[in-house]
């Protein structure tokens, strides 16, 4: 009996390691759904357990209720923390949940509708890691973070909602629905300019998987989308509207950072310090478009230059049709998350709101890296970690920039072929080691 111990030990082990990497897909296929389940009873004892923080809510229901009250002036809008500085998508969001909460008076259900809106963007967040080959043994960092939580339901940020179109943009585009894709994606852009990040690798997915000319058309659907938005504003005070809602020349503070810290007040605040990172994040998405973003072209970027300066398709029909079928729903989702984590790393201050556009990201980057399980689950608790420090601390702020920069570095040491699922898989028990 004791000599058939070990083996069965080997046996149980090898089945759970079989599981956790999705070489046994009977059960392997459960543990999405049992964990989604686990993160709804969390979020239901976080509203109930946890007191909510006022942060930001009041001052979104103080800005909605001028736009209800008539005023269309961007410029006239403010609540208790200042100026509106949203576009236009936000006004209306969250001018359906002034009515919704009781002119924002019901705190309570503005909780549950943003766990709601915390568990569809888990779900979509989900099926776009599925659609991606993306093991199982992955699926529990997505639910772990307890800064994400906090973030949806216990200050309810504008940020929840952009990071849901940002999801459902990659889930649209990882299954070829071009235009529900941009749609969703101008959609989130209209709640907050954030997803300005991820611009360079909407335009070159939908370059090679929609063509040169249908690019074209996507593109000037966002902008109509754009201007349909703004419109109520545009009339009023357009250079207003523009002004606050893409303020891209917008000062931050010091106390408020949490990757920059590091570098002392008098660097943060310093013009040489935003020129300095401005160029250091062109320079690397250049590269990441030349040597990885554009290689499903197999062109290289001279040949391709000269016809998209004259508008034309770099491309013949038969090379597009091509081309089109290594847009693969691991490369839609690899270039949008490796563009997010560059404009995270480069950005010039990051607020704790902002987590919630990498909370999502980094597993799936440090899987697709080729790195061991240990060192993904290692780094990403050295990042959860850093983003739960309250205030930030030069050693947090360190953490938070050290693990965004090995996450960009990982990705661009890494090719296609030495990204595949089978070498980053938790490693198997042998018989012989059994």
């Amino acid at each position: 009996m004791a000599s058939h111990q070990p083996n069965l030990i080997s046996q149980a082990v090898n089945l759970g390691l079989d599981v956790v990497n999705g070489r046994n897909a009977k059960l392997s296929r459960l543990i999405a759904p049992c964990l989604f389940l686990m993160d709804a009873v969390l979020c239901a004892v976080i509203i109930w357990r946890v007191p909510y923080t006022e942060i930001d809510w009041k001052a979104y229901m103080e800005q909605v209720s001028q736009y209800v009250s008539g005023e269309r002036d961007y410029t006239m809008i403010k609540g208790g923390t200042g100026p509106l500085v949203y576009p236009a998508a936000h006004v209306y969001i969250y001018t359906g949940l002034y009515y919704l909460t009781d002119k924002g008076q019901n705190i309570f259900l503005a909780q549950q509708i943003f766990a709601v809106l915390y568990m569809a963007t888990l779900a979509l967040v989900m099926a776009c890691y599925r659609q991606a080959k993306v093991p199982p043994y992955v699926f529990p960092l997505l639910i772990a973070s307890k800064r994400l939580h906090s973030i949806f339901v216990l200050r309810c940020f504008n940020d929840c909602f952009a990071v849901f179109f940002l999801w459902f943009t990659i889930y649209l585009f990882q299954r070829r629905a071009w235009t529900f894709g941009s749609i969703a994606y101008s959609w989130g852009l209209g709640i907050k300019m954030s997803l300005l990040l991820v611009l360079p690798a909407v335009g070159v997915t939908l370059f090679l998987g929609r063509g040169f000319s249908g690019a074209l058309k996507m593109a000037m659907l966002m902008v109509q989308i754009q201007f349909l938005i703004a419109y109520p504003f545009l009339g009023q005070n357009a250079l207003g509207y523009l002004s606050r809602a893409f303020e891209l020349s917008r000062q931050f503070f010091f106390k408020w950072t949490v990757n920059w810290r590091f570098v002392g007040e008098e660097t943060f605040l310093s013009q040489p310090f935003s020129l300095t990172l401005l160029v250091m994040h062109a320079s690397v998405l250049i590269g990441f478009a030349v040597n990885k973003w554009l290689s499903p072209a197999r062109k290289p970027l001279s040949a391709m230059i000269g016809p998209i300066l004259q508008l034309t398709s770099p491309f013949s029909s038969l090379e597009e049709r091509q081309v089109a079928t290594r847009v693969t729903p691991e490369f839609v989702m690899t270039t949008i998350l490796s563009a997010n984590a560059i404009g995270l790393l480069f950005a010039r201050s990051l607020h704790y709101q902002f987590y919630s556009y990498l909370a999502w990201t980094t597993p799936y980057l440090l899987w697709r890296s080729g790195v061991h399980p240990i060192l993904q689950y290692g780094l990403w608790a050295l990042q959860e970690w850093a983003w739960n420090v309250f205030p930030s601390t030069p050693i947090s702020s360190g953490v938070v920039v050290a693990v965004l920069a090995i996450t960009v570095a990982l990705s661009a040491v890494q090719d296609d072929e030495s990204a595949r699922p089978t070498t980053t898989s938790v490693p198997r028990e042998t018989k012989k080691a059994a």
